[in-house]
């Protein structure tokens, strides 16, 4: 068969041809410039806010009105994949700590470190880090996503990874039930590409894995056997389906859990640990919920790094993990520690409460209900306070300072002041416990108004000034 012959292309195509790059490329062209505005007013306007001592969403906000694409413009080409870290509880710590391990193994990492989890945010701290052009210089990027704004996310970029930590009910004006929080979820781990983990004790989040494509790989972390009793102060009810969740066996890699105390503890792979251990481990951080924490990332970040991961290395970036602004914070008050707590749902708040134990602290608790805490605040009457009986509490304060009393008194926990103002109740309960050990458990508002207020008394880092 003879060879075919190329023919010349008519001259009236060639010119549509011609046509159509010139529109190409006055569109490409177009679009840098509409991108290098948008960098330039984000910039302009986080300089104003960082003047001014907050806004760390705005800035993000005023880019993404001006590009909608700027998300993809600059994450989009990363070498070492995108992780979103979602879920109800953990999120901030989990991802620093699992920036921490891939900065520990040599990745250079992008994160939204002040927690700030709505797009906004992400794009707030990626004016920090890129030029007018909109390119950022990284391997990898870990973002820490709100629920629901983790698919507005997904939308613009596709994530390569997802880690997705637990289902709790939370914020119910916003999210409506706790399924509603779990499609989100499953929504999420669909639209990922490359890898997802998943906690494997959650009957939300477990039962993601049957319903991902084979190409998906998937990581599991969770408890060890030696604490399985311990697994109803995280485990929300799953009343989707008919047939009672069972945690299955842990698989052969499968990350788990292995306390020491409540400050020390293993990391081990698989149910005897013959897949490899990281440990022992001394978190900054002291409680379960901080372990369980560590013991996701890590699972993270073995499938991110593959046969680079080590678990010396692992073991010594975990140890030199900050707690992150108001989550389990301690602060210095002249020689004595305040430690913030925030909670903000059932699941939280009680493991915050049993972290303790007997452990002498005086307590307050700051409770708000604005839109950031979630309206409803009948979530609780869904918490044990019993703990708290023995000791009391020195004052409840906050917009549902009363509400807050009210709770305590139905179990039986006595209650020594009530002061809705924040300012007032800082200054109340930290004169009447001078060199005694103290914890404010606190809504996010409220934490982000006693935050501030200690900073500027203690020399404290502000908000988005912690690093990543």
């Amino acid at each position: 068969m003879p060879d075919r012959v190329r023919m010349p292309r008519p001259a009236a195509l060639r010119g549509q041809s011609v046509a159509g790059d010139r529109r190409s490329t006055f569109a490409a062209g177009l679009r840098a410039v509409r991108t290098s505005a948008a960098i330039a007013a984000g910039k302009a306007a986080r300089a104003t806010a960082k003047r001014r001592g907050g806004g760390s969403a705005l800035p993000g906000l005023v880019a993404e009105r001006m590009d909608p694409g700027i998300l993809g413009h600059a994450l989009g080409s990363l070498p070492g994949g995108i992780v979103v870290v979602t879920g109800t509880n953990g999120k901030t710590t989990t991802t620093r700590m699992l920036v921490a391990l891939l900065r520990a193994h040599g990745r250079t990492v992008f994160t939204n470190p002040t927690g700030s989890n709505f797009t906004r945010g992400v794009i707030s701290a990626l004016l920090g880090e890129i030029g007018v052009r909109g390119r950022l210089s990284a391997d990898t990027a870990v973002l820490e996503l709100d629920e629901a704004h983790a698919l507005k996310f997904a939308a613009a970029v596709t994530p390569t990874h997802a880690l997705l930590l637990n289902v709790a009910r939370d914020q119910l004006d916003r999210f409506a039930e706790i399924d509603h929080t779990a499609r989100l979820l499953a929504d999420l781990a669909a639209r990922t590409s490359t890898g997802v983990v998943l906690n494997r004790d959650d009957s939300f989040v477990a039962r993601i894995e049957g319903t991902l494509a084979d190409s998906v790989r998937i990581g599991r972390f969770g408890l060890d056997a030696s604490i399985a009793d311990r697994l109803g102060e995280l485990q929300e009810q799953d009343t989707r389906a008919d047939d009672d969740f069972v945690v299955s066996p842990p698989d052969a890699d499968d990350v788990l859990l292995r306390p020491r105390d409540e400050r020390r503890f293993d990391i081990v792979v698989g149910p005897d640990g013959s897949g490899g251990l990281v440990g022992p481990v001394e978190l900054k951080q002291r409680g379960l919920a901080a372990m369980i924490n560590a013991t996701a990332a890590t699972a993270m970040a073995r499938q991110l790094l593959g046969a680079t991961f080590d678990a010396g290395v692992a073991a010594t970036a975990l140890a030199g993990v900050t707690a992150p602004f108001g989550r389990g914070e301690v602060i210095d008050i002249d020689g004595t520690p305040l430690e913030l707590v925030l909670v903000k749902n059932p699941a939280g708040f009680t493991v915050a409460l049993s972290t303790y134990g007997t452990t002498p602290v005086a307590t307050m608790i700051a409770i708000n209900d604005n839109y950031a805490d979630g309206r409803d605040v009948s979530w609780l009457y869904d918490v044990s306070f019993e703990s708290l009986r023995s000791a009391g509490v020195a004052l409840t304060s906050g917009v549902r300072a009363y509400d807050m009393a009210l709770r305590l008194q139905y179990d039986d926990v006595p209650v020594a002041a009530v002061e809705p103002d924040l300012g007032a109740a800082l200054d109340r309960f930290l004169a009447g416990h001078v060199g005694v050990p103290t914890r404010i458990f606190c809504t996010y508002t409220a934490m982000m108004t006693l935050r501030r207020i200690l900073a500027a008394r203690y020399d404290l880092p502000a908000f988005g000034e912690e690093g990543g």
